[in-house]
């Protein structure tokens, strides 16, 4: 099991640059987790892709539903005193920390590519990188 940041969802289902190395670290370990924030901040990125016109209103819901699929039954919450135990010893957000908190709880690795959370979080953060 990895945790997955929202970004590394988004590369997942929106095609860009990034989208071969999430599909890499998919192929590596499929069994994808992440807090339940990972919802809204998802479907703000597809608001920005609606917004921008790239995606109609009925594909960004088709990409909602999948991801929600993907991550079916490995949603969690964290526990609000670990997340900001993570904030006070980084400069990292809150809702970035959740992922970070996520992973320390499931003694898992969290897949991203922030280098912020690269940095602060080097024992449990992962870059995501192109097969």
């Amino acid at each position: 099991m990895i945790v997955v940041d929202s970004n590394v969802l988004a590369y997942f289902y929106l095609p860009c640059e990034h989208t071969p190395a999430a599909e890499a670290s998919f192929q590596a370990d499929p069994e994808w987790a992440a807090p339940i924030l990972w919802r809204s901040e998802f479907r703000n990125i597809l608001a920005g892709y609606i917004r921008r016109g790239t995606l109609t209103f009925e594909q960004a819901v088709a990409i909602q539903r999948e991801a929600e699929g993907t991550l079916e039954g490995a949603e969690f919450e964290v526990d609000s005193n670990e997340v900001l135990k993570l904030v006070r010893d980084s400069d990292c957000s809150a809702c970035d920390c959740e992922f970070i908190a996520l992973a320390m709880q499931l003694d898992a690795r969290m897949a991203t590519m922030d280098k912020k959370l690269l940095k602060a979080f080097p024992d449990v953060a992962v870059a995501i990188s192109k097969p």
